[in-house]
């Protein structure tokens, strides 16, 4: 799959540090830092554009936020799993990969539900460190919320218990609903795309685990702290705004066009939509620090 996303001219396939091994030496190294230069400024930028659109008000909570307060808070060996989904997107935009922590998606496959299910297997395979699964309602309505009776069997067995799963609660199949709006113009179709309602902190502490909720931006940083301080593994519910949208840093002209098509069709959710989407767009052109 090498060059599947990015046109590269010679595609390297191997293990990465004989492959660099190998490569390292035939390298030498250039005068002109400008293209360098140009990637760790253009990364600079991004980072404060990340810091300004997670903390662009939402209704309630920005579910960007919620990625991006984790991120820091993280220990430097957690293991994280991402579902597939709008939480893919957030995942990938927030978090901060570092020290000997380690990520998993279901990559190509882009299915929904595996989020759980690879954490409590990272939990059996690696039971002294700790473990995040970050998922949308749907992925919990799928299967996630059957995973938890067996995360409340078999807990008390790991050498340490940490376990936290973060819920994005906005009874939307939000993912779905944002392809079909800027793919195929089509507004939101709430008889297959809203979700019912459903207690996931709640269900948690039924089955004697950990459960918090936050519901307003202000209970985030707390919701995080009390999550990753338990004695046991945790659900922790965040109420996001379903309007906040994925837009990809290089949106095309087409799917500005079809996300405009699907409002003008009647979307349930338009006046959120443009509200939000003019919000987290404006981040981009705003000036920066340095």
């Amino acid at each position: 799959m090498i060059g599947m996303r990015y046109p590269f001219e010679v595609n390297l396939v191997g293990d990465a540090a004989g492959t660099l091994g190998a490569l390292i030496p035939l390298v030498r190294c250039k005068e002109d830092r400008s293209w360098r230069s140009g990637i760790e400024s253009n990364l600079r930028r991004w980072w404060e554009v990340m810091d300004r659109r997670a903390h662009t008000s939402a209704d309630p909570i920005n579910p960007e936020l919620v990625f991006h307060e984790l991120s820091d808070r993280l220990p430097a060996d957690a293991i994280l799993a991402s579902d597939s989904g709008s939480a893919a997107n957030w995942y990938a935009r927030h978090i901060k990969i570092r020290g000997d922590m380690r990520g998993s998606l279901s990559g190509t496959l882009a299915t929904m539900g595996p989020g759980v299910p690879y954490v409590i297997g990272a939990k059996f395979g690696l039971p002294d460190r700790p473990a995040y699964a970050l998922v949308g309602d749907g992925a919990m309505q799928m299967n996630g919320v059957n995973e938890l009776i067996t995360i409340a069997n078999y807990w008390q067995d790991w050498a340490d218990p940490r376990l936290v799963i973060a819920v994005r609660h906005n009874n939307d199949l939000n993912q779905v609903t944002w392809e079909l709006r800027a793919m195929g113009g089509s507004p939101q179709f709430l008889p297959s795309q809203e979700l019912p309602e459903f207690p996931y902190a709640g269900y948690a502490r039924l089955l004697g685990l950990h459960g918090v909720t936050a519901e307003k931006p202000e209970d985030v940083v707390p919701a995080w702290e009390e999550a990753l301080a338990v004695d046991r593994p945790c659900v922790v519910e965040f109420r996001t705004d379903p309007a906040v949208p994925p837009i990809p840093p290089h949106a095309t002209w087409d799917q500005i066009e079809k996300a405009l098509e699907s409002i003008v069709r009647g979307d349930s959710d338009r006046g959120a939509i443009i509200k939000e989407g003019v919000k987290s767009k404006m981040q981009e052109f705003l000036p920066g620090k340095s």
